[in-house]
């Protein structure tokens, strides 16, 4: 009798083994949609700090993106990070890098600038800062 429990438990659990879960698809389509979220950058920057957004389009038709930012502490410079392109709208951000030059910006104030890559379908360029919109720059398309 021990002997026909003992098979009877190895067979049931052999079969849950092989048996499919019943959401085990949409489990599946769920992981494969998750997509991960834009984490979103710290702003070292206060609004009175940054200014003289501007936006353009070159002849390529990639829009060039340019501003001025404050930084008093001339180890680090102001650079732009890396832009995201979505359909019609751009986003870049101002950050920080380690100055690695002899020198800083006059007044304390960083010219920066980017050229946004594949932004010939861009109309709007918005700049960020952390979470929130610092300028959101208008472009006429190229003709």
């Amino acid at each position: 009798m021990a002997k026909t429990i003992y098979i009877l438990a190895i067979a049931s659990t052999l079969a849950a083994c092989s048996q499919p879960t019943a959401n085990g698809a949409a489990n599946q389509a769920a992981a494969n949609s998750a997509q991960p979220r834009k984490k979103v950058g710290h702003c070292f920057f206060k609004d009175a700090e940054m200014k003289g957004w501007s936006a353009a389009r070159g002849k390529d038709g990639n829009i060039t993106v340019k501003g001025k930012v404050y930084r008093s502490d001339s180890r680090y410079k102001v650079v732009f990070g890396e832009p995201v392109v979505s359909a019609a709208t751009a986003e870049i951000s101002p950050t920080l890098q380690q100055n690695s030059a002899a020198y800083g910006a006059p007044d304390d104030w960083w010219d920066v600038s980017s050229t946004i890559a594949g932004s010939a379908a861009v109309d709007t360029v918005n700049v960020t800062c952390g979470p929130k919109t610092v300028a959101a720059l208008k472009v006429p398309p190229k003709r």
